[in-house]
């Protein structure tokens, strides 16, 4: 598809971490821009709003610093500061387009670390060694240092050779800031005993335990098999330790989650009953267990269930059940709280349905996509529910992600 230089002023950011300019034409996004800057950028035409890379600053934002040039960051040329601003933007600018609700929005919390906050990552093993996963049309990029992982991470692939990870086509990492601990995951088809060598490598590199995928069309959906050492590590997150794995799903910021969970619990208050929809190990849930009578987790994740019984089990929560079931499907449990921290998709239809429908005066809504949030809260603010809090989180800098934190009560 045709490039085009064009000489473009950025008046804001948009979500995913885009400049929005305006030329004759109409809109056009640029990747790597600032508000206020006038950059040139590398426009290609095609039908929708135009997109483009920035080229060359010809009137830098004084947000403006230095980056990396990696496919794993999208706002790490701004400033740290600047980004918790525009993260903010995002979630009051949802609010406003998608939910048509002017309310205030408190300031982002920071995450605690800007740099190396990532307890898990995933590589493509290449002839040239690990690399990051092609995005937008790019070839595998080499990895070599990840300023994003944990420095136990970091420490693991200093002392990989990847043509040892034979016959791998992927590798998965996930580190315990608590323990410093470090697990891995191979991605690769066959019997686990044509991966041994791998394993083996990998043991030496200093993990304490490798597990084996099947490569398949959804994440880890094809099974998943240990093959040496420990599947699980301890992780603290707030107030509560939870097992992690390096396939199974948690946050990658542990630090930056635990604020938001414990802020969570704060919202949800105190009563006799909290359901925690979407709850998986119940890092959410065990933050309310001092403050309920009783606490029930609902996921649909066998092994994200499995990993919150045995935690509860040695945490002493006598009051915390788990059920594995869909979020639509919780309506005979009866609740005084709901809290819910749903997939990007956010909540659907029916899920509101049920919400609605219970027994529930309080809904404390955690959500990694602003604009999902926007819709399911505007669809709850019309039914008669009355949003309160809305907090941004950072669990990701130098990204544009943000998460959002807001309780709705009726």
């Amino acid at each position: 598809m045709p490039e085009a230089l064009l000489t473009l002023d950025i008046e804001k950011l948009v979500a995913g971490g885009m400049g929005l300019s305006r030329d004759e034409s109409g809109v056009v996004l640029v990747r790597g821009a600032l508000p206020g800057e006038r950059v040139v950028a590398a426009v290609r035409a095609g039908r929708g709003v135009r997109q483009g890379v920035t080229r060359e600053v010809l009137a830098p934002s004084p947000d403006r610093v230095e980056a990396p040039d990696l496919p794993t960051v999208d706002l790490a040329h701004a400033a740290y500061p600047a980004q918790l601003a525009y993260k903010r933007g995002f979630v009051a600018e949802a609010l406003t387009r998608i939910a048509k609700l002017r309310h205030p929005v408190a300031e982002t919390v920071p995450s605690p670390r800007e740099w190396h906050y990532r307890n898990t990552a995933q590589y493509l093993v290449t002839p040239g060694g690990l690399a990051y996963r092609e995005r937008r049309g790019r070839d595998p990029q080499p990895v070599g240092q990840d300023p994003l992982v944990m420095e136990a991470v970091q420490a693991v692939m200093d002392r990989l050779d990847p043509e040892r990870l034979d016959p791998a086509t992927e590798v998965a990492f996930r580190a315990s800031r608590l323990t410093g601990e470090v697990v891995a995951a191979l991605i690769g088809a066959g019997e686990p005993r044509v991966f041994l060598r791998a394993s083996d490598h990998l043991m030496d590199a200093g993990v304490v335990g490798v597990s084996l995928a099947q490569p398949s069309g959804k994440r880890f959906g094809a099974g998943v098999r240990l093959i040496a050492g420990e599947a699980e590590i301890q992780e603290q997150f707030g107030r509560v330790r939870v097992g992690v794995t390096a396939t199974g799903f948690a946050q990658v910021n542990p630090e930056a989650a635990g604020l938001a969970y414990i802020h969570a619990a704060e919202l949800a208050g105190s009563g006799l009953h909290a359901v925690d929809l979407y709850g998986g190990s119940g890092a959410i849930g065990r933050h309310l267990a001092p403050h309920f009578t009783r606490v029930t987790v609902l996921d649909t994740a066998a092994e994200a269930l499995s990993r919150g019984r045995q935690a509860v089990a040695q945490g002493g929560e006598r009051n915390v059940t788990f059920r594995s079931g869909d979020a639509s499907r919780f309506g005979e449990l009866g609740t005084d709280v709901i809290v819910v921290d749903p997939p990007r998709a956010g909540l659907d239809e029916e899920v509101r349905d049920h919400i609605h429908a219970s027994t529930a005066d309080r809904l404390v809504y955690v959500s990694c996509d602003p604009a999902t949030w926007a819709r399911d809260v505007g669809d709850l603010t019309r039914r008669g529910w009355r949003l309160g809090s809305v907090t941004p989180h950072d669990f990701y800098p130098q990204t544009s992600h943000v998460e959002v934190v807001s309780v709705l009560d009726r």
